[in-house]
């Protein structure tokens, strides 16, 4: 059995047969917290400044009491599913969820290009740490998680490597953006499907703010780099969720999510785990198989890489 498929075997046995060692004495997925804790589950808008523009955003505060783990929730291109399904199940299992719309999408201020959803990214973990959004928040800035579907995804892989070992990374249908970007000049049809789309995006009401040519040149530009087999070195010391579906297109599909785990695995990583699902892009038919895997790693593999800040 491959490794890749040992990984597979493993979360899929071990996050869905109920008696083993990851069952929890409250599920996430289907229950609601004890009413009787305090504070309770709140949620807050907020903004988060990058570059000088305003990202627009919110939290999902968990109950309890002392400080939370942090779950931050990058969105695709442009962002239609936003995933605050999986958002609200890790609240429920007792992490703070964060969620924003990057500069130039969905209303948030500024110019969108992949080099600015880069910073933006950065810019969230920033304001997750600053000693003011702590204090206020109680955040447990020891325990980070990035979770990113499709875009998302690849700017989470793409921003891990270089945060300490104990950011753990979800990627969810990771979109490979050099990998596509790579093809188009052997692949006309390729290249002026993704324009189309870029086009379509950026029209006037679209949710994206941008040129569609300027991104096209951007992502062409940056194709070798921006390939995130090239982040297997950076990525392998820290635990990672790979999810993909069976029935995603060639940028963001199984081979693509195999190859990575494998590059890691060839770096020295022991901390790669790859689920597969039969859907869709968006895991429309497994949502909440999906929230249960990711509840899963993050109270296991992820938390055995991080260390508890004291109160």
């Amino acid at each position: 059995m491959s490794s890749t498929r040992f990984w597979t075997a493993l979360i899929l046995s071990a996050a869905f047969v109920p008696g083993i060692a990851f069952a929890r004495p409250q599920d996430p997925v289907r229950s609601d917290p004890l009413p009787a804790l305090r504070p309770p589950a709140s949620m807050d808008e907020i903004a988060i400044v990058s570059h000088g523009a305003r990202m627009n955003g919110l939290i999902y505060l968990a109950t309890g009491p002392g400080a939370h783990p942090v779950v931050i929730f990058l969105h695709g291109y442009p962002g239609n599913e936003r995933n605050l399904d999986l958002a609200q199940a890790v609240r429920r299992a007792g992490y703070h969820a964060i969620y924003v719309d990057y500069r130039g999408t969905w209303g948030s201020g500024g110019t969108f290009s992949f080099a600015h959803g880069l910073e933006d990214a950065a810019a969230v973990l920033s304001w997750v740490r600053s000693p003011e959004n702590v204090a206020k928040y109680h955040f447990d800035t020891a325990r980070i998680a990035l979770v990113g579907h499709s875009f998302g995804g690849w700017l989470a892989l793409s921003t891990a490597g270089q945060e300490p070992p104990g950011v753990c990374v979800a990627a969810l249908a990771a979109w490979n953006v050099g990998w596509e970007a790579n093809r188009f000049g052997a692949h006309a049809a390729e290249r002026a499907a993704s324009l189309g789309y870029f086009r379509q995006t950026t029209d006037v009401g679209g949710p994206i703010h941008a040129s569609a040519e300027d991104l096209l040149k951007e992502i062409t530009e940056h194709a070798t780099a921006w390939d995130y087999l090239a982040q297997a070195n950076a990525l392998k010391n820290r635990a990672l969720l790979l999810v993909a579906g069976t029935r995603d297109d060639a940028s963001s599909g199984v081979e693509r999510h195999t190859q990575l785990a494998d590059a890691i695995h060839a770096a020295g990583g022991k901390l790669v785990r790859v689920v597969t699902y039969e859907d869709d892009h968006p895991f429309s038919s497994h949502r909440l198989a999906l929230a249960e895997a990711i509840t899963t790693w993050l109270q296991t593999d992820c938390a055995t890489t991080q260390v508890p800040r004291r109160p």
